[in-house]
């Protein structure tokens, strides 16, 4: 089941805009320290790089993401995560918004 809203947070009230537009997030701090972001993905195809590792969690729509490294491309719908390295990316297909939360850690 993907997660619903968290509780305590702080949120950065400005938005992070990318690709021109067809990824929106805001981040968030809760309350232990932990940074998020929150937000949603609109039908492209792009490539994202990490610095820190990242967990993307799906909370409504899907997307098919494909690591760096590997020509398989992998279903991502909502409660499903996946694991992004370090200083790596990742390729994302979306066909329907995509809501993410991603976890950096």
């Amino acid at each position: 089941m993907p997660t619903t809203q968290f509780d305590g947070v702080t949120v950065a009230t400005t938005a992070s805009v990318y690709f021109d537009g067809k990824c929106i997030s805001h981040g968030i701090t809760l309350a232990d320290g932990s940074k998020k972001s929150v937000g949603v993905v609109l039908p492209a195809t792009l490539t994202f790089n990490t610095g820190a590792p990242e967990i993307m969690e799906c909370v409504a729509g899907g997307c098919e993401y494909k690591l760096k490294g590997s020509d398989a491309w992998l279903n991502s719908g909502p409660g499903d995560k996946f694991s992004i390295a370090g200083h790596s990316s990742f390729d994302i297909r979306v066909t329907e918004p995509y809501h993410y939360i991603c976890h950096f850690g």
